[in-house]
């Protein structure tokens, strides 16, 4: 079954909307990226409009930033993940996610599946 990006079908009360039309190829979404942990793998994934995503499906290293320092810190494993507790488990990063690196414990400060690449700041514990 495709996944929709249209409004819910239903309301918040319970109540359903009136439907006007059936789905429509512009409003396809598409399957998360869900991005792990090894040797570094971009796709490109074409966009309405003719642009471009770089979607990251594998990193080994995350960008630290520090003020107005960049640090690049090799990622170990991942240790919260507010999105879904099963990706603690499975090593998918995720923007909110806390992942261990060589440097300390970094949480994820972008959207890796959207953007090609994980940026972080450094967590004190």
């Amino acid at each position: 079954m495709a996944i929709s990006q249209r409004r819910s079908e239903k309301q918040e009360t319970g109540k359903k909307y009136q439907t006007d039309r059936g789905k429509r190829k512009k409003e396809l979404g598409r399957p998360a990226s869900l991005t792990k942990i090894g040797e570094k793998k971009i796709k490109a994934v074409r966009t309405l409009g003719g642009n471009y995503k770089n979607r990251i499906i594998q990193a080994a290293e995350v960008t630290i930033l520090q003020g107005k320092k960049k640090i690049t810190g090799k990622i170990v494993r991942v240790v919260k993940n507010p999105a879904n507790r099963h990706f603690v488990r499975m090593n998918v990063i995720t923007k909110g996610a806390v992942i261990e690196t060589d440097k300390g414990p970094v949480k994820v400060t972008n959207r890796p599946g959207q953007e090609g690449q994980i940026q972080g700041i450094l967590v004190k514990e």
